[in-house]
C-alpha cells in the first residue's frame, strides 16, 4: 500500500514537472521547451528541414515579452486613439490611396461585399498603407510567445500556423517578418488567419499579402465576409457589421476607430 502511494506521488509530481516545462516566465526553461516544441511539430506532420530552418538556432525574445506585456495604446481614449492612430493627414492619404487603387477595389467590393472604405481603413491603421510591417521575424516573436505563459495556447497554434505556412511554400522564412505579435503583411494578419483566409486575387498562384496590394485587399474582405459581414450593411457602432469588426480587434477603440475612418473616407 505504502509503495502504490509512493509511485502514485511520483507520478503526480512527474505530471506536474511535465505540465510546467510547457511554458515558462523567463529564459531559463526557453532551450527544454523549444526542443520539445520542435518534436511536436514533427510529429504533426511539419517537415523537418522547415522546423530546423526556422527554430534551429533560436533564442529567447526578452524584447517580445516586454512589448507583450506593455500594450498602452488601447488604453487611450477614443479621441486620444484617434488623433495617434487617424487624424486628418492620414484620413487624406486613405483617400488618396482609395483612388490610386479604385479598379482592384471595386472588383474587391463586387466579389466579396466588403466597401472599399473599409478595407482602406485598416489597411491605413495596420500598417500606414503598406508603409510599416514589422521587422521582427515572426518565428522569433512566435517562440517566445508560445513559450511565455500568459497565452501559450493562443501563440503555440500561431506557431504551428507560421510553420504549415513556410512548409507549403507559401512564404520565404526569410520574409516572414512583421509585428511583434507575428502579424504579417499590411493588414497584419496572424498566422492562422493566414491560413483560413489569405487569397491570391492577382492570379500570381499564392497569396503575398507582404507586397500584393490586391491579395491584401481581398484577404482583408474574405476575412470580414467568412466572419458575417452582412453586404450593404452599416458599420457604426451597434450595427450587424460593426460587431463583425471585433473579430478583427477586440479593443473597442480600435474598432471605433475603423468605423470613424472608414466614414470619413465615404465622405
Amino acid at each position: 500500500m505504502r509503495k502504490a502511494l509512493l509511485i502514485a506521488g511520483l507520478i503526480m509530481l512527474a505530471s506536474g514537472t511535465a505540465e510546467a516545462a510547457k511554458c515558462g516566465n523567463n529564459a531559463q526553461g526557453f532551450p527544454k521547451w523549444l526542443a520539445a516544441f520542435k518534436r511536436e511539430a514533427v510529429a504533426s506532420g511539419i517537415s523537418s528541414r522547415t522546423v530546423e530552418a526556422a527554430l534551429g538556432n533560436m533564442t529567447y525574445n526578452r524584447k517580445v515579452i516586454r512589448l507583450d506585456r506593455n500594450q498602452k495604446s488601447f488604453k487611450l481614449s477614443f479621441e486620444q486613439f484617434l488623433a495617434r492612430r487617424a487624424p486628418p493627414s492620414t484620413i487624406a492619404m486613405g483617400k488618396r490611396r482609395m483612388q490610386q487603387h479604385a479598379r482592384v477595389l471595386d472588383r474587391v467590393e463586387r466579389k466579396y461585399g466588403v466597401p472599399k472604405e473599409v478595407i482602406v481603413s485598416i489597411w491605413g491603421l495596420e500598417s500606414g498603407f503598406g508603409g510599416f510591417m514589422g521587422n521582427i521575424p515572426i518565428f522569433s516573436s512566435l517562440s517566445a510567445l508560445a513559450y511565455d505563459c500568459r497565452r501559450s495556447a493562443f501563440f503555440t497554434n500561431e506557431l504551428m500556423s507560421a510553420l504549415r505556412i513556410a512548409d507549403r511554400g507559401q512564404m520565404r522564412i526569410a520574409d516572414m517578418k512583421g509585428a511583434w505579435a507575428g502579424e504579417i503583411g499590411q493588414t497584419q494578419f496572424l498566422a492562422s488567419s493566414y491560413e483560413r483566409y489569405a487569397v491570391d486575387f492577382d492570379g500570381d498562384g499564392r497569396p503575398n499579402l507582404i507586397r500584393s496590394t490586391p491579395d491584401v485587399f481581398a484577404s482583408t474582405a474574405n476575412f470580414l465576409r467568412q466572419h458575417g459581414w452582412s453586404k450593404g450593411g452599416d458599420w457604426s457602432p451597434g450595427s450587424r457589421n460593426y460587431g463583425v469588426l471585433r473579430d478583427w480587434n477586440r479593443a473597442e477603440v480600435y474598432r471605433k476607430t475603423i468605423a470613424h475612418f472608414a466614414t470619413q473616407l465615404r465622405r
